[in-house]
């Protein structure tokens, strides 16, 4: 892997998903704190098309019921649905498009996507493991009710969030995954 000098280009090179994390979250000042880094996201006409919702205790087994829900699924009296709750805190990613005459609803959507890699990158820099989650009932009727979302809003999925168990921050450290060539990205309009 190649390291560079400048801290932000060496957390983007090295950012990993993490599927498991710690109880360790960071708190709401801390979030707050580490939004500052995310709010100038590249926004045309600056209509912040994003909102967070942090989801924190009986939140996600609120989600949890959402989900089964969505899915159909009945489980026997005291059990729940067990995703929501592989982390501590779960960040949900919302678009919020406005009507512009010059911003249409996909570059909208590209912001509140981009707002929250930008998120993930900030937390992986504060050291907190992160693994953004999507799945197919996302978007359901019962899970869009859960989060309060309005008819013109979209969820993007959920940013898994909490501490890095210290050998598997010790095997990142010593990971040799190769970086994708940037070649195979480049190219050049056709003539």
């Amino acid at each position: 892997m190649r390291f560079f000098s400048d801290p932000v280009l060496e957390a983007m090179a090295t950012r990993r998903s993490v599927s498991k994390v710690g109880p360790e979250t960071p708190t709401d000042a801390e979030l707050a704190e580490l939004l500052a880094a995310v709010t100038p996201v590249a926004d045309h006409k600056a209509l912040r098309p994003w909102r967070l919702l942090l989801l924190r205790g009986e939140d996600r087994r609120t989600l949890g019921e959402a989900l089964d829900a969505a899915g159909g699924v009945v489980r026997e009296h005291g059990d729940h649905n067990r995703k929501p709750f592989r982390a501590e805190l779960l960040i949900a990613i919302v678009a919020s498009p406005r009507e512009h005459p010059k911003v249409p609803r996909w570059e909208q959507l590209a912001v509140a996507a981009g707002a929250g890699h930008l998120l993930e990158l900030a937390l992986w820099r504060a050291g907190w493991g992160v693994m953004w989650r999507t799945g197919v009932l996302a978007d359901s009727d019962e899970v869009r009710a859960a989060h309060g979302l309005a008819e013109t809003e979209q969820l993007l999925g959920w940013l898994y969030v909490g501490s890095i168990d210290e050998s598997f921050r010790r095997r990142l450290q010593t990971s040799h995954r190769p970086a994708l060539d940037p070649q195979q990205f480049l190219g050049r309009m056709p003539r």
